[in-house]
């Protein structure tokens, strides 16, 4: 049988076509009235702008199938009918496989596809006159959807899996079902090869010694690799969501080993997944129990007066609030610096995950966390739900159509490595920050008794956001610097929350933006910002060292379990092992 005899189904009429045509819009209007049903009011549209938008759609559409049909099927020699200035016209990896276009029925296919979400999208813009909120959750709705139905998805219509099929037989269908069938069992979606990675062997491998440990968290000390250090350490607090190894990957990879290189003590403190008795812990204890206790620590084991720090996303929001609570205690100089990775205050454009913070999700987070903690499983599915089409549905095209083996990717090990959450922190953080906007409320949000107000806070800040960050977006992480009182550096990187943090400078990636003064707004910043090739942290390095420069020499305490605490165990400690 001719291989494109199998490739290439019977083509429909253009009658049949019109019948399809009207079809699909009719569903995509009753997706839309259920979506706003289940919202518990009606969508108020134009009806001239839906007018507008049904018959552009019908007309197009038909156009389509006439120039498919008067052309013999050879589309590819014909314009797209999505208008080249639609988002849906841009480049898309889903079809980068030449079939897509060259083949005239997956061509076809796509270019349908393509004009059906145009105008999908077009009709979800055009529901006016509700809350904000409930219409990005349309649209948000509306876009998982349509990336849900895209025809890459399945078997039938994506080329590349048509002609795998054939070519083995099927074998690639057997053996994708068992990637299926092994990520039903365990919950969750697999994203690579974990049995290549091994903690303290070829991540979290840089050489340390565990030197304090509370049932929250173990603080680890690594050794320097420099004969002098700078006298002010560093305590890195990585997110709680999530392992601390994302800064401490492959050794090439490592900002942990960077920083030890360039001559900084450095210290990390490594959060416990929640279990059972971390059921009433709150955002207080992560203050004070957690980034404020290591403070104390490092300062009395190197007896020096202050710290620099870094918060990394939800723990760089908690070092804003240690800040506020240090600073209404008369305590500020406890804390040189704070370096702030993707960390939002000020969540009024904290992006799609404000999506996820009404009554009915709140509710469900309390029935997922009957134990008193939230399994990390249902965090990590809603990262990847922000980006559906490249964490979920290319893996569903890989993993379980395609059938391929996972790739050794160690920044995908940990993505996977998920952590638990204390129920009532999560809570009270989903609604008090990201509903309700509180902390940048001056004394709204009180710590140990204390209310807090960031605008107190003097210290010297470093904040960096991430151009493509959907997690943190660039607006939202610039609203930072709008509420500390301290002079600020803002530096934007290329990438997005993890690889705009992640990018070594040997790596020779990316780019960043930053000014040599403080900007008024962000559009300011935008219009002045200096872009430099590469790794911004030399920028932050040399920051580091223009606030204090002296050095001293390693010896005594600034050696690992030399000092008044002695080693526990070797890095990266038992917590980050602890499921």
């Amino acid at each position: 049988m001719d291989k494109a005899d199998v490739m290439e189904p019977h083509l429909p009429t253009l009658e049949q076509m019109q019948q399809w045509t009207d079809v699909l819009g009719r569903a995509q209007q009753l997706m839309l009235e259920q979506a706003a049903g289940a919202a518990g009011q009606a969508l108020p549209f134009d009806p001239a702008i839906v007018a507008r938008i049904q018959t552009g759609f019908a007309d197009e559409g038909l156009a389509l199938w006439q120039r498919f049909l008067d052309s013999g099927g050879l589309l590819r020699d014909q314009p797209d009918a999505v208008p080249a200035t639609s988002p849906a016209a841009r480049k898309d990896r889903r079809f980068a496989d030449p079939a897509w276009t060259e083949h005239p029925f997956y061509d076809l296919i796509r270019q349908s596809y393509l004009l059906v979400s145009d105008y999908m999208m077009k009709l979800a813009d055009a529901v006016d006159g509700v809350d904000p909120r409930q219409k990005a959750k349309l649209r948000f709705a509306t876009s998982g959807l349509l990336d849900a139905m895209a025809p890459s998805n399945f078997p039938f219509t994506n080329p590349q899996v048509v002609q795998k099929t054939i070519e083995s037989g099927g074998e690639n269908l057997v053996k994708g079902l068992k990637h299926m069938l092994a990520d039903l069992e365990k919950g969750q979606l697999t994203h690579t090869d974990g049995t290549l990675f091994e903690l303290g062997r070829n991540i979290a491998a840089t050489p340390g010694k565990v030197i304090h440990e509370t049932p929250l968290y173990q603080l680890i000390h690594y050794a320097p690799s420099t004969e002098t250090v700078l006298e002010t350490p560093l305590i890195i607090f990585p997110p709680w969501i999530n392992r601390f190894y994302i800064l401490d990957l492959s050794p090439e990879k490592s900002f942990v080993k960077w920083a030890v290189d360039q001559g900084i003590s450095v210290f990390l403190v490594s959060w416990k997944s929640a279990d059972a008795s971390m059921k009433d812990l709150v955002w207080d204890d992560y203050i004070l129990k957690g980034q404020i206790d290591a403070i104390d620590t490092v300062r009395d084991l190197l007896k020096v007066k202050a710290v620099h720090t870094i918060g990394y996303c939800v723990a760089g929001t908690t070092l804003a609030a240690t800040l506020a609570l240090l600073a209404a205690r008369g305590e500020a100089d406890k804390v040189a610096s704070a370096t702030f990775f993707t960390a939002q205050v000020d969540f009024s454009q904290a992006g799609d995950l404000t999506l996820f913070v009404d009554d009915e999700q709140m509710k469900m987070v309390e029935q997922l966390s009957s134990n008193g903690f939230l399994d990390g499983r249902y965090m990590a599915a809603t990262f990847n739900l922000l980006r559906g089409r490249d964490l979920i549905w290319n893996y569903v095209v890989n993993n379980y159509l395609l059938g391929l083996d996972y790739p050794p990717f160690d920044l995908l090990y940990w993505n996977g490595d998920t952590t638990n959450l204390p129920a009532r922190w999560h809570l009270d953080y989903l609604t008090r920050l990201y509903r309700d906007n509180l902390l940048v409320v001056p004394g709204a949000i009180s710590i140990d008794g204390t209310p807090i107000d960031l605008t107190r806070i003097q210290t010297p800040a470093y904040v960096q956001a991430g151009r493509e960050d959907h997690i943190a977006p660039l607006e939202s992480v610039w609203k930072m610097t709008e509420n500390l009182s301290g002079p600020t550096r803002f530096l934007l990187a290329g990438s997005g929350h993890i690889a705009g943090v992640i990018n070594p400078p040997a790596a020779g990636k990316y780019q960043y933006w930053a000014c040599d003064t403080a900007q008024p707004s962000l559009d300011a910043f935008v219009a002045n910002a200096k872009e430099t090739k590469g790794s911004w942290w030399p920028d932050w390095r040399a920051w580091i060292e223009a606030l204090d420069s002296r050095h001293v020499p390693v010896k005594g305490g600034r050696v690992p379990g030399k000092g008044r605490l002695k080693p526990i165990e070797d890095a990266p400690g038992r917590y980050v092992r602890m499921r």
